[in-house]
Formats: structure tokens, sequence, C-alpha cells
């Protein structure tokens, strides 16, 4: 059986959607006029269909919504259900369209035999490596309700993470935004109409007061190329970072940088650590779960360091002292992943390390907000003052002639 998308009118000429099991489209249409209901449109739900576009992570279901779909999955399955009655109950209980017919294409999977890890590879861009590869693990195991729930843990804490990070770094983008709208606003439109009185004066004018007509004038020069210069900057560095030589030289340079590189390091020695100590205590030997974990590293020069280490375990060498090698990742995840291995319990000290990592990045992320939004607030002081400066200069300088 296939799951198929359908559009119907019942009785009343309303329009009602959904998603239904059958052989074919015309068994499907038949099921329709069964309950009523005129159908207009029956459409199977293919996996090229709705899986097309190569999403990352939070791709076709986001962060938040995979993170819940897990957690209700994970409770279902514990309470005893069967995956496809389970996977039945979130279909029906689910809201978003785009959901139901990924959930619903699963199911149909399933019911034919397939497991559940398979069916879930059909939609590579909703349900991640990782997210497959720890199914799988459980259901080879027996243990896919622990699995499940561990994995529930894993969505949820990085999807609160992630979400830590933009939350902190919103409120400095905002207070930017709106200091540059403010003091452009001033250079275009007050600083002109007060330079023209000046400048009629004929009074020599302070160097203040003349750098400031100066850049007003190149920002009303500019006009709208100003805002477009902008916007084309990021398009232009990602044409510029295609190629992986230049954006691994560029992720360098910025895991060099004092602050975002420390940023950087913590965010991805997180990452590994959480993912490698998920996929480890579910059963996955460690060269399967590096392989998985470099999806994770979205820094180039770290995610080099972690093949190079891969490399190095396969050869039999120790993970701790390989990552160690590359100095790029926080000394304390590299000695308790050392501690791990000489101890016998690798799986359990990354979950440690990751936890540890997690909450030192949050208390850095914290410090660095708090102090990046005095110092915004200082800079925008800072050019107001100017502007005004600039322009009262003239003004003193007109009074005391007058005098």
């Amino acid at each position: 059986m296939a799951a198929f998308e359908y559009e119907a009118v019942d009785g009343a000429g309303r329009a009602v959607k959904g998603v239904m099991e059958g052989d074919a489209g015309r068994r499907v249409r038949d099921l329709l006029r069964e309950k009523g209901l005129v159908p207009i449109r029956v459409a199977s739900i293919q996996k090229e269909r709705v899986g097309r576009r190569p999403f990352r992570w939070q791709g076709g279901l986001k962060g938040g919504e995979l993170a819940l779909l897990t957690r209700q999955f994970a409770t279902l399955v514990r309470a005893g259900l069967p995956i496809e009655e389970g996977l039945q109950a979130l279909t029906e209980q689910n809201e978003s369209a785009r959901t139901r017919k990924i959930l619903a294409a699963v199911r149909t999977q399933v019911r034919e035999g397939r497991s559940l890890a398979h069916a879930l590879g059909d939609f590579p861009g909703s349900f991640p490596p990782l997210y497959r590869h720890l199914v799988e693990a459980g259901e080879q195991s027996g243990k896919l309700p622990v699995v499940l729930e561990r994995l529930a843990d894993y969505t949820e804490q990085r999807q609160a993470l992630t979400q830590k990070v933009w939350v902190a770094f919103l409120y400095p983008a905002l207070v930017a935004v709106v200091a540059m709208a403010i003091v452009g606003g001033l250079l275009v439109y007050v600083v002109p109409r007060i330079a023209q009185v000046f400048v009629e004066s004929g009074a020599r004018l302070p160097w203040a007061t003349r750098a400031l007509i100066a850049i007003s004038r190149a920002a009303r020069a500019g006009g709208i190329l100003w805002p477009a210069g902008l916007l084309a900057v990021p398009a232009a560095g990602r044409m510029v970072l295609r190629r992986r030589a230049r954006r691994a030289a560029w992720q360098g340079l910025l895991l060099r940088a004092p602050l975002l590189g420390r940023l950087i390091r913590g965010l991805n020695a997180a990452r590994l650590a959480s993912t490698l100590g998920i996929l480890t205590s579910s059963g996955v030997p460690l060269l399967m779960a590096l392989d998985t974990a470099l999806q994770v590293v979205t820094n180039l020069p770290m995610q080099m360091a972690v093949e190079e280490a891969r490399r190095r375990v396969r050869e039999g060498g120790s993970l701790g002292r390989s990552l160690g090698r590359s100095k790029l990742f926080p000394p304390l995840v590299i000695h308790m992943i050392g501690s791990g291995e000489a101890s016998g319990s690798l799986d359990a000290m990354l979950a440690r390390a990751a936890e540890a990592q997690t909450r030192e990045l949050e208390a850095f992320v914290s410090a660095l907000t708090a102090l990046i939004e005095p110092v915004l607030i200082l800079v925008t002081g800072g050019m107001v003052l100017f502007i005004v400066l600039a322009i009262l200069l003239p003004v003193f300088d007109m009074n005391q002639l007058v005098r």
C-alpha cells in the first residue's frame, strides 16, 4: 500500500484535505466516495516529491518540530504501542500538512515490512543521518524506546542551545540596526539642511563640521547604492567562499579571532561530544559514530581535524590524543575524552564533556552579550555626539562673532 494526499468536497460543499492509504489512486477515490466525499485530487506521496530539496538539520522538519515529534513518538513507543500505531497517532495529531504527509509515507513503508530507519531514509531533509543511525541502532539492539528517549533529549537540548545563542545576539543586532538607521537618517536628511546654512554664511567651519558635511554628501551621493552594497557583500562572500579551500582558510581565520573563535570552538566541540556520546551509548561503533559526527561540525578546519582523528583511530590510535593534535578543540573536552578511553567509560565521559561545554558556552555567550550591549550604546552615543558637536561648533563661533 502507498500513502496518498487527497483533496475532496463533502456534502455541504466544504473542502476537505488529508492523507489516506490505498493500493492505488483509484482505490483511494472509491474509499472517499464511500465516505460521502467527492474527490478532486488524489496524488501519491513519493520520497522524491516530499524530500527533494537537500534540507539542513532543521530543513524539512524544523528543529522544534523534530524535537517535539521525537518526544511524542518516544512516549508512545515506551507506552507499548507498535511503531505503526505510533506513527498513525502522530499523523492524526499533527496540525502541519507537510509533517502529516511525511509521517504517512513513513508509516506506509513500515507497513510494507521496511525498518523504521530505512523508511526515515526516504526523507533525509527531515531526518538527518544521526537521527537515522540512532534509530537503526535501537532497532537492532531491541532498545528502540530507550534510544528514542535519548534522541528526544538530544534534539531538545540542541534546539535549546541554538535558540539561546540566537536570542542572546538578537538584541545587540537590533540595537546595531536601529543605530545605523538613526545615524543614516541624520546624515541624509538633517545634516544637509543645516550644512546649507553654514555654507551660505561663508564662515570658516571647524574640521569636525567639514568632515560631517563630507560624510553627509557621500551618503547622499551613494543613495540606494549603500544599502544595495551592504546586501551584495554577503552574496559576494558566498561566491568567493564557494571553493572548499577558500572556505577553510576563512573559517580558520575566524577560529583565531579572540572572542568569535572561542564561541565557534565551544559550539562545535559541544555538538561533537554530544553526538559521539549518544551514538556510542546506543551501541554504534566509534568509527561509524565519527562518520556521523562529522556532519554536525560546521567549521571546516575542525571538521578536517575530526577526519584526521578518525583515520588515526582506524589505525589503532586514541581518540583523545588524535583530536588533541589539532589544538582546535577545548582542552577540557580532550582531557575528558582521554579519561573516558582510559577508564572504559567513553560514552559517559562524552556526555559529561558535552554538558560541561554547553554550560561553559552558555555562560560565555551571556557574558559576551552583556559586554556587547554597552559597547554598542557607547558607539552609537559617540556617533550622535560627534554629529551634534559638529553642528553646534559653528553656531558657537557665529555667536562669538556677533558679540
